[in-house]
């Protein structure tokens, strides 16, 4: 018996493989160590599976594409973050990024940001992935393995490392692949694979309103992440075109819904640059916030070649987080990581390609 064509292995669940593998003759349990092979151990290779056999193997390889990703470059900061440039299997190229932080009453904290698409279609005015345009979304499968390869590079040096949380943040607009995010987020969750809890995930969104509301609906678990940036539509259709088809009253209206229906705090992210980080500004976020369910994460702009953007004097930051704090907005300034490498989203792959130019 035969599928009619080969499968994505790392974007299958569980349930899925077993139905296969029944299809093809193979007993529940095979499809199971397969899961835990490809899920929990991150393996990349079909000869890495030591108790399947040469046989199996050889008939799950007919029917699955087990596709691993293909490490361009690594590149290390002094602060311990990696940054990755993958190669997919049709060429594309995407970055993430593995961000470590440590923790006094707990166990560390190992972040992965991930990619969602090849470019991004949003083109917000700061961003160094929107200046490459867009290419495609990502399947499942490809986003998945951003997290296992890590896993699996990192587990070489440290064979106790694991994943602790994920963030949709790095190349593309996560909530425009909605389903096949959905899908790897689940993947990620599983039991028998890195079980990373849904509420160590975070989605972050240029403000795709029905997609907010439908996630809150889908999953209320995962954390959401909006990116604000300016508190009137004139200054934020500048900074993300996409505020043009969901303005602000409309974003700001879901963000209240998604609260409503989940209960959960939404991080409100906010790049700072030396043109947006005054008083008035500050004064004017804080006017939209009220009474939302919200914490205002202060991002200073990363300065990026072709954005034309700077980043503000300290002291101008300091102050716009007063302003909010004064007015009763819960705020704090993102821990910057990775700086020293490029490390935001879009540079590496940028560098990357102007060199093979």
């Amino acid at each position: 018996m035969t599928i009619m064509k080969r499968i994505e292995l790392r974007g299958c669940s569980e349930d899925q493989l077993i139905e296969i593998c029944q299809r093809l003759g193979l007993q529940r349990f095979r499809a199971v160590q397969l899961f835990q092979w490809v899920q929990q151990k991150a393996v990349r290779s079909w000869d890495e599976m030591k108790n399947i056999g040469k046989k199996d193997q050889q008939l799950l390889s007919n029917h699955f594409n087990f596709y691993s990703l293909e490490k361009l470059r690594e590149q290390r900061s002094h602060d311990g973050t990696r940054k990755y440039l993958f190669r997919l299997e049709d060429g594309e190229t995407i970055e993430c990024v593995l961000m470590d932080y440590e923790r006094r009453s707990s166990r560390d904290r190992h972040t992965v940001c991930v990619s969602t698409q090849v470019g991004c279609p949003v083109g917000c005015a700061f961003c160094a992935t929107g200046l490459e345009g867009f290419r495609r979304n990502l399947s499942c499968a490809e986003i998945v393995s951003q997290v296992l390869d890590i896993t699996y590079f990192v587990r070489q040096e440290d064979p106790d490392f694991q994943v602790t949380n994920i963030v949709f943040m790095g190349m593309g607009e996560p909530l425009l692949n909605y389903d096949e995010v959905l899908k790897a987020i689940k993947l990620l969750n599983h039991d028998q694979g890195l079980k990373i809890g849904m509420r160590r995930m975070t989605v972050s969104t240029s403000g795709v309103v029905p997609n907010i509301i439908q996630l809150a609906k889908d999953n209320p678990q995962v954390g959401l992440a909006v990116s604000l940036h300016a508190a009137d539509d004139l200054k934020r259709n500048h900074l993300i075109p996409m505020n043009r088809r969901y303005p602000l009253s409309q974003l700001m209206r879901a963000c209240q819904e998604y609260t409503d229906i989940t209960h959960r705090r939404i991080t409100f992210e906010v790049a700072l640059t030396a043109e947006n980080a005054g008083e008035e500004a500050a004064l004017a976020l804080a006017g939209v916030l009220k009474g939302q369910l919200g914490h205002v994460n202060l991002i200073p702009v990363n300065p990026v070649t072709g954005t034309g953007m700077l980043r503000p004097e300290q002291e101008k930051i300091k102050r716009f987080a007063q302003v909010l704090e004064s007015a009763g907005i819960s705020v704090s300034l993102r821990e910057e990581k990775g700086t020293d490498i490029d490390a935001a989203c879009g540079q590496l792959r940028r560098q990357w390609e102007g060199e093979l130019k």
